[in-house]
């Protein structure tokens, strides 16, 4: 039977209160807050028959901010100094930069303590800290470069298991690894991942350690502890937001929490990652949809195309691949006549395989070529001529300020568009420029200040996308998992990044002094 050893336990808790933080808390010492404190009396403390550890696996999953690198640092050090001679200790992650988190932790920790740096050294060039006295190492390793060779753990940590491209980590530091061990631990320490295929050997362990904690599988090495809030939670009850951060009001600020759910109330996108990061939530951000087509509809212009003759215009031109469709943007910003936006659009598709394409994509390619809102070019491939030859007639019908297109496919009909006396500039399809021109759209059609012509190509790729969000909450279209064409609506985001490095505009005050902004 299983008890508690409280020497135990309280020779981690003490180790670890006996370091300075680092990060935020830097030079402070390491305070283990309340839960904290429980984890580690529970995993060190509980012991076997043999007074062994019980526990050979702690799994825990709280959101970020909570003081995680931390604790993976201090324990990792704990086992570094504690553990009996020649132990091997690894941090693993999925990238060298998220592994060396642990690391860099560790170490700022040790260049505040005159007594560990005495004992242990540091090999900045390998990633690795010695134990001078018991030969006792702890290393880092990613999913990008490990080797299998001489791998007998003592302590494995892995940090952010969802983010682990496959399972060949997890399985070479798993299987075997240990068995020479009198009492190997390996502690997950992690957030929830973004899987939304639920493939990951993220989402298989926290499946298993789910299982587990709510009895459904009977395991005694486990230990596990999962922070977050239930999918049917109230995502804006700060009651919900304390249950899923322990450290809330500690290492994370409650006003920083209110900021974030603020802007989880105005976009999709916001509140796919403040479910993720926050609250914990496995939710699918790798395959969310953009905006809804309400809002398009909502911002039909109440104008005519004629009323754009001669106005000032930036050009989005998304070139894509040339059996797809080609699609440029014409975005006129507010000007003498209007104070809104404007966005009105071209579009050229092969002629040859179009009713092939009717078909299989089930959409009215012929339909809207008779309407005149799609281009049908001779041939199987989208014939740049005629693009050109648009693009340069666009031209005497409007200002074009300046063109933007993806330097990818472009360059050949840049050259041509430059001659025929178009400025154009490269404008990479990546979250740098993408993310803050998706934004500013979203936040002008919000407002009700950027309109566009009524278009049904145009509406169905609004429809269709789908965006990649980072942890850094940065956007952009993804088009190899949108479904269906986008085209229209990437031309519409480069023509706003080219318009952006050209007008003044400010999301914050971009229209304060128009008087449009009614929050």
């Amino acid at each position: 039977m299983a008890h508690h050893d409280k020497q135990r336990a309280l020779e981690v808790i003490e180790f670890l209160q006996m370091l300075k933080a680092v990060d935020d808390f830097y030079g402070q010492p390491l305070l283990l807050l309340d839960w904290q404190h429980d984890i580690i009396w529970d995993v060190y403390g509980t012991v076997n028959e043999q007074g062994l550890r019980q526990y050979r696996y702690a799994y825990l999953e709280v959101p970020k901010k909570n003081g995680k690198t931390t604790l993976i640092g201090g324990l990792g050090l704990y086992h570094l100094v504690c553990d009996p001679p020649g132990g091997q200790i690894y941090c693993c992650a999925a990238d060298r930069e998220q592994a060396s988190l642990a690391y860099r932790a560790a170490k700022g920790m040790i260049e505040q303590d005159p007594e560990l740096e005495k004992i242990l050294k540091i090999t900045d060039s390998q990633k690795m800290i010695t134990n001078k006295l018991t030969g006792t190492t702890l290393k880092v390793l990613s999913a990008e470069a490990y080797s299998k060779h001489g791998i007998n753990p003592t302590v494995v940590i892995f940090d952010e298991l969802h983010a682990q491209p496959n399972r060949d980590l997890w399985d070479v530091m798993t299987f075997g690894a240990g068995a020479a061990r009198k009492e190997p631990l390996w502690w997950v320490i992690t957030t929830a991942g973004d899987d939304p295929d639920r493939h990951s050997i993220g989402w298989e362990i926290h499946e298993y350690a789910r299982k587990v904690r709510d009895g459904e599988i009977v395991d005694p090495t486990w230990y596990v502890r999962i922070y977050g809030a239930p999918e049917d939670a109230d995502i804006f009850d700060e009651k919900v937001w304390y249950e899923a951060n322990p450290s809330l009001g500690h290492t994370i600020s409650i006003e920083s929490v209110r900021q974030e759910a603020l802007a989880a109330r105005n976009s999709e996108a916001s509140e796919r990652l403040f479910r993720w990061l926050r609250l914990n939530q496995w939710v699918s951000l790798k395959r969310t949809g953009w905006q809804p087509l309400s809002l398009w509809d909502e911002t039909d212009g109440d104008w005519e195309l004629s009323d754009l003759t001669g106005k000032r215009c930036y050009v989005g031109l998304d070139l894509s691949s040339t059996t797809d469709l080609t699609a440029a943007c014409y975005l006129f910003p507010p000007q003498d006549d209007f104070e809104d936006w404007r966005a009105i659009f071209d579009a050229w598709i092969p002629d040859e395989n179009m009713k092939e394409r009717v078909l299989k994509d089930k959409v009215p390619y012929d339909r809207w070529v008779t309407q005149k809102y799609l281009h049908a070019t001779p041939g199987n491939v989208v014939d740049y001529d005629f693009v050109e030859a648009r693009l340069l007639a666009a031209n005497k019908q409007y200002e074009i300020e300046t063109l933007g297109a993806d330097p990818w496919n472009s360059r050949m009909l840049s050259q041509r568009l430059i001659r025929g006396g178009i400025e154009v500039i490269e404008i990479a399809q990546d979250m740098k420029n993408m993310s803050p021109a998706m934004k500013m759209i979203e936040y002008l059609m919000k407002r009700g200040m950027l309109t566009h012509e009524k278009n049904p190509l145009a509406r169905w790729c609004w429809g269709n996308v789908n965006v990649a969000v980072d942890g850094n909450e940065n956007i952009k279209p993804m088009k190899n998992k949108s479904v269906d064409r986008i085209d229209l609506i990437v031309a519409m985001i480069i023509a706003m990044a080219t318009a952006m490095l050209f007008e003044d505009m400010d999301m914050d005050s971009v229209y304060d002094e128009r008087g449009f902004i009614t929050l």
